[in-house]
């Protein structure tokens, strides 16, 4: 197919699905899936998060993130504790074996870098992202204002 500026959304569409099959293929001899290894990357991150805020992250509801977490909780990736402020709050962290898969979800991720960027200057890696990003602005303003 080919997109034109009127179609950039599809194309955007497109490359997530594309990424997710990639990066799912890739961890599925470990029985995970994309979100798991995006929850691995933002705990790499943030040295513990709320189960609210990865959900936001992730962009998933509540219930999905709860699934997802307690999947890498099951495999001991990640260990939940309740929050010292509030104990209806529970704070997800690595372990140290989650710490330690992280170096192979970093090694897909820099593989899938790798595929995207190839022919591509600095320069332009620069422009794309801050293209994208003013995109995801005008998106978050407008989301705002619903």
């Amino acid at each position: 197919m080919k997109y034109n500026v009127n179609s950039v959304i599809s194309l955007i569409s497109r490359i997530h699905m594309q990424t997710a099959e990639f990066t799912n293929k890739m961890l599925s001899s470990h029985n995970f899936v994309s979100s798991h290894g995006f929850i691995l990357f933002l705990l790499s991150e943030n040295a513990e998060m709320s189960m609210g805020e990865i959900a936001k992250k992730i962009n998933r509801d509540k219930s999905t993130t709860t699934v997802l977490i307690r999947k890498l909780i099951d495999e001991k990736l990640v260990k939940s504790a309740s929050s010292s402020k509030d104990s209806r709050k529970k704070i997800i962290s690595l372990t140290a074996e989650g710490k330690k898969y992280n170096n192979f979800t970093s090694e897909i991720s820099s593989k899938l870098l790798s595929i995207c960027y190839k022919n591509f200057s600095a320069e332009e890696k620069e422009t794309l992202l801050n293209l994208l990003e003013k995109m995801s602005a005008n998106l978050e303003t407008e989301e705002a204002k619903a």
